[in-house]
């Protein structure tokens, strides 16, 4: 159970295994409860089918585990997951399809304001895949802890992580060769150390109460990003509104 500390409109800092949220979890160690995994862009009949068995599966599940959050482009079935998997006695949720979520701005305010106000308040939200420079927004949607996947990936693409964007090193000469380990476990060393720089901007933002400038700086990067923060500010204000505090 994630016990809230401070918030800094929606974002929350808080208390998780003895971590401080938000914070970057190891992928391969994070242990997921059996789900049906099930691709975005599917027919409702296909989504309706993986809601069922991942909620079958998740009843025989370690409740201390992660529960996966299953439902398509559904916002309806996603939803009904979610609240199925809490009645279960789970409180830790991974959020499915985080990839495909992150290039539809509209999609993924809905989905993630909406689940983040259906869940308990002291329930984790988990993605398990995303770049450095979407940390800002995700935290600011409600998002507890982020999976390190995404290090290792671009890592085999031979692509440098950074706070602001992704930069293949064949295409973008940015560190002198002798400073900058263009391997693999050069450029994992290097995306980790940027996702961590991240996240503890991040904390340090929150703490300070200006989080928001964080993600309008961020969010300036990607048109997906800038769309998904207008699309909150024009659709959402009561959300935004609920933990920002008034001066």
């Amino acid at each position: 159970m994630l016990e809230i500390t401070l918030h800094n409109g929606p974002a929350r800092l808080g208390k998780w295994n003895n971590l401080i949220t938000p914070t970057i979890l190891d992928s391969e160690e994070v242990a997921v409860v059996d789900d049906q995994a099930m691709p975005y862009e599917v027919p409702r009949a296909l989504a309706e089918w993986s809601v069922e068995e991942t909620i079958l599966q998740a009843q025989d599940g370690d409740r201390n585990n992660m529960a996966v959050i299953h439902g398509a482009k559904y916002l309806d079935l996603r939803l009904e997951c979610a609240t199925e998997l809490e009645k279960l006695g789970y409180q830790n949720f991974l959020v499915a399809n985080m990839d495909k979520l992150l290039k539809r701005p509209r999609d993924l305010v809905e989905m993630m304001v909406t689940i983040r106000e259906t869940v308990n308040p002291n329930s984790s939200l988990y993605v398990s895949y995303c770049n450095p420079n979407h940390i800002p927004l995700l935290s600011y949607l409600g998002v507890d802890l982020f999976g390190d996947a995404s290090c290792g990936y671009h890592a085999l693409l031979g692509v440098m992580l950074t706070p602001d964007g992704n930069y293949p090193v064949d295409e973008y000469e940015i560190c002198p060769a002798e400073n900058c380990d263009t391997s693999y476990s050069g450029l994992l060393k290097y995306n980790k150390h940027s996702m961590d720089f991240v996240i503890r901007e991040v904390k340090a933002h929150m703490k300070n109460g200006t989080l928001r400038n964080l993600v309008e700086m961020r969010c300036a990067s990607s048109p997906e990003t800038m769309a998904v923060l207008r699309i909150l500010d024009a659709d959402h204000s009561d959300f935004l509104l609920k933990y920002t505090g008034l001066y």
